[in-house]
């Protein structure tokens, strides 16, 4: 149970793995190559989520910020985001530069150069650690750790910033913005009879709908100064809806000839309709 014992057999892994595909020809038997590297992968995908347990354990209050997660595209944030970093930290060592401009690539070797290096004496120093006291973090190792953890989020964020545009300050508050919409609608919704709080409990698939359509009407009417103003133009509306900017004014127009009890009816309509 003990997390540094976990980090040793871990580690031993990996060795072993490397070890193999230094010692094998991959042009005589590209399959069972192809077999190592996936076998690397998830052994280094194993050896860092042990490692993350323990920098949690050790320097829990010392630990890196990661507020820049927020500005990165939702489809970049997966479990296994970390042991893509590293694996494109070896790429760029090595000189091989993907998904990027060689000369971006250049910038971020000595980045790269660094993260490995530190990597490689938390190894060292954890295996050491690990044989003598398993069950203590004396100040050495909590230092390579704290350097470690540094390195790799300014690694991480390098990287992902060099491949695609971050959000800036100003999209990150605009999706905030629709946070708070999305919430008033509900609660509007709840006091106005729409939803129910056991469809919210129960997560009724058709909210997925719902809540969306309702948040439309509410944005264009109920809280017009939020983020589907159309006072606005539409390179400063969030980019879930500025490629709409012409729809929602059409939208809006339509709306606003409708009496309270029209707009109740087509409100509770959007609440059925599939």
């Amino acid at each position: 149970p003990r997390l540094l014992s976990q980090f040793f057999f871990a580690d031993e892994r990996v060795t072993r793995v490397v070890a193999e595909i230094n010692g094998l020809d991959a042009e005589l038997d590209p399959q069972q190559y192809l077999v190592l590297l996936n076998q690397l992968h998830l052994s280094q995908a194993h050896l860092l989520a042990v490692l993350e347990r323990i920098m949690e354990e050790c320097i829990p209050t010392q630990r890196h910020s990661r507020d820049y997660l927020v500005k990165f595209p939702e489809e970049l944030l997966v479990d296994n985001l970390g042991n893509h970093m590293l694996f494109a930290a070896e790429c760029l060592l090595a000189g091989t530069f993907l998904e990027m401009e060689e000369s971006d690539g250049a910038q971020l070797r000595p980045q790269a150069r660094n993260l490995l290096c530190s990597l490689e004496l938390v190894r060292t120093v954890l295996r050491e650690q690990s044989l003598s006291q398993p069950n203590s973090y004396p100040e050495p190792v909590r230092a390579v750790l704290i350097q470690f953890d540094r390195l790799f989020a300014e690694f991480e964020l390098s990287y992902v910033s060099s491949l695609v545009a971050v959000k800036s300050p100003d999209e990150i508050y605009r999706q905030q913005e629709i946070i708070v919409l999305f919430c008033e609608t509900v609660e509007r919704a709840l006091h106005l009879g729409y939803l129910t709080q056991e469809m919210i409990d129960g997560y009724e698939p058709l909210l997925m709908f719902t809540i969306p359509r309702l948040a439309i009407i509410s944005g264009l009417l109920i809280y017009p100064e939020g983020p589907l103003s159309l006072e606005r133009r539409p390179e400063e509306m969030s980019r879930v809806f500025s490629p709409f900017y012409n729809l929602l004014k059409k939208i809006r127009d339509l709306l606003w000839v409708l009496s309270a009890e029209e707009l109740c009816l087509l409100e509770r309509s959007l609440c059925t309709a599939e």
